[in-house]
């Protein structure tokens, strides 16, 4: 029967699958070498989900009487699956440019904290801030990270640190999974810091009785939609009693553990996340080997952060170690006030030259691992029938230019695609 398509993708030099039977992750002997499609053509339905991937002359015997809304002829050209972002705090207010000049003249991430900058510099002005005037910054950020290639990402709270300002961010979040064409994994991170004039004890109590109850009835209304939850726990903020009990409160109301961990100091936080089922823990620089082991058993997403090791100056997540230990590798831009990184490619080539993965790793981690540290690799992160059509189509004959590159990405890639539909093309 002769049917329309929303889009066809004809004759390109590479097609990167990266999964091909519906793997949820790749660890160990799987990231050696990425499934890879030469000369072929890919076919998207109206309803933005893959339908066919193939040698190029079977789809177009295949679909030789269909149509389609668009094609785009990928001729001597790659495409790959739309990039995942797993860790970002895009919603804010407040430049912290300056912070850069102090860490240059060797001021730390907690001199700087200590001295009133840092994360309760923004929380001041993110609290000042309008909803229209975080939505419009919001989107802008939103706007160049799909112009080097995400088309997932995870987007947290966490400069209000109280119950208004959070929730104020969480709708901006909401927002902007309505009205825009990325898509976005939400995270409540209301534990990002201890407020002014709190214990961390205090804190927890608000945490617990006052804001998730009232972010559990506004997400059954549909006010707003919430993935995930996080805490910052390290030495000075939130200590492992305290993180437990917030993220117990989370899970118990059905959000996923997706936390920052062992980030400053080690504090046995993956062992803690690997005891509650977390579904991912962030940054990681300070692991230790138990805590390492734990992730592993429990298929415990590490999510590798190399843009904020490389401007804070931190020693390098133990990226090989993790691998080698069979832990599933994931990656994320941080991209946040202090470390200002929208571009998943450039972080990919961080983690090959810094924390010595190679190319295969580095796609996995910022693709099918980096959306099973969402939750969602069973409709993103790979290219295969029935997932999310999101894709990037490069102007290159070899996939791996987009990691080989170090910058100028946006003369690189040509298209990026999200449910099937353009939603940037390089002018």
């Amino acid at each position: 029967m002769v049917g329309t398509h929303r889009l066809l993708l004809e004759n390109a030099r590479q097609v990167v699958l990266v999964c091909t039977r519906g793997e949820r992750f790749l660890t160990r002997a799987a990231l050696s070498s990425l499934a890879v499609l030469e000369d072929a053509s890919l076919v998207v339905g109206t309803d933005g989900f893959i339908k066919a991937i193939g040698p190029a002359d079977a789809i177009q015997r295949q679909f030789s009487e269909e149509t389609f809304e668009e094609r785009i002829d990928c001729s001597g050209k790659c495409i790959l699956p739309g990039l995942v972002d797993a860790h970002t705090h895009p919603v804010w207010a407040g430049e912290r440019v300056h912070e850069f000049a102090m860490k240059l003249a060797g001021a730390s991430y907690m001199d700087i904290h200590q001295a009133g900058g840092g994360i309760n510099f923004t929380v001041e002005c993110t609290r000042q801030a309008s909803e229209d005037e975080l939505f419009d910054s919001f989107r802008q950020r939103l706007l160049c990270m799909m112009r080097a290639g995400t088309t997932l990402v995870e987007c947290k709270s966490g400069y209000g640190l109280n119950l208004q300002t959070e929730l104020k961010m969480m709708r901006v979040i909401a927002r902007a999974q309505q009205e825009l064409d990325i898509s976005i994994s939400a995270t409540y991170c209301g534990a990002h810091s201890v407020p002014k004039g709190k214990t961390a004890d205090e804190a927890t109590d608000d945490i617990v009785k006052n804001h998730l109850p009232k972010l559990r009835e506004l997400n059954r209304s549909g006010e707003i939609h919430i993935d995930n939850i996080d805490v910052f726990c390290e030495k000075g903020v939130f200590d492992l009693d305290t993180t437990r009990r917030i993220l117990q409160s989370g899970k118990d109301m059905g959000l996923q553990i997706n936390f920052h961990g062992d980030e400053l100091h080690p504090m046995k936080a993956a062992e803690l996340g690997a005891e509650l089922g977390a579904q991912a823990i962030s940054h990681l620089e300070e692991v230790s080997d138990e805590g390492i082991s734990a992730m592993a058993t429990a298929r415990c997403a590490a999510v590798l952060l190399p843009t904020t090791a490389y401007m804070l100056r931190l020693k390098q997540p133990r990226a090989r170690k993790m691998l080698d230990e069979g832990v599933i590798v994931a990656l994320g831009s941080d991209f946040n006030p202090n470390a200002y990184c929208f571009s998943m490619p450039m972080v990919m080539h961080l983690a090959c030259v810094n924390m010595k993965m190679s190319m295969p790793e580095a796609l996995a981690a910022a693709t099918i691992n980096a959306a099973y540290a969402l939750g969602k690799s069973h409709t993103h992160g790979s290219l295969e029938v029935g997932k999310q059509g999101d894709f990037i189509i490069i102007n290159s004959s070899r996939w791996e230019h987009l990691i080989y590159q170090f910058g100028g990405h946006h003369e690189l890639i040509e298209y990026v695609i999200a449910k099937g539909k353009v939603i940037y093309k390089k002018c």
